[in-house]
């Protein structure tokens, strides 16, 4: 089985912000591959399972907030036995441009708390990862406010094009290795 994992906070509150562009994509996935069955709640997360033509697909939510999410998503794979190589991972990154993704197979966290508690809790930061770019902030501004802020109306068809950019690439994942999708889609 394979598990895609999107970063984001849980709430009403944060539902359309920067910080919760994975969710967005696991919902995109949902949505393409539905009628999914209804997410269930377990360690601290929501997920479905879904039966496709390539294997199971595991789409996970992790609902502990950003800078938790490795409590949620080790129990997950240890009660479903996952691999770090089973495994990828979406999540915001100021770093890149709006309309930019990054496939990567490992790396640090780059300053992202959800990428580090991912790496403490599984041990290595040998996984494979989309990096969706929501930019820096303007002057003057901090990066929580900034990450935890709307998409502006101007930057909503990009973001819209990276959801589904993303999720391409994870349906490409389903039936390529991970390296053949990064020289695809980076």
């Amino acid at each position: 089985m394979k598990m895609i994992i999107g970063l984001g906070n849980p709430g009403k509150q944060y539902e359309k912000t920067r910080h919760n562009i994975g969710f967005h994509v696991i919902d995109e996935l949902a949505d393409r591959w539905g009628p999914a069955p209804v997410m269930q709640t377990k360690f601290n997360g929501m997920y479905t399972i879904i039966h496709r033509p390539e294997g199971k697909v595991m789409l996970v939510k992790p609902l502990t907030y950003m800078n938790l999410s490795g409590e949620c998503v080790r129990p997950l794979m240890d009660y479903y036995d996952i691999t770090p190589e089973e495994i990828v991972v979406i999540y915001d990154d100021l770093d890149l441009s709006p309309g930019t993704i990054r496939l990567r197979q490992k790396g640090s966290a780059g300053g992202h708390n959800g990428m580090k508690s991912l790496i403490a809790h599984l041990g290595t930061d040998g996984f494979n990862r989309i990096r969706v770019g929501i930019d820096r902030p303007s002057s003057g501004m901090k990066v929580a406010d900034y990450v935890l802020s709307s998409f502006s109306k101007e930057e909503q068809p990009v973001m819209g094009q990276m959801v589904q950019k993303s999720a391409a690439a994870c349906e490409a994942w389903l039936t390529k290795p991970f390296l053949e999708v990064m020289n695809e889609f980076n």
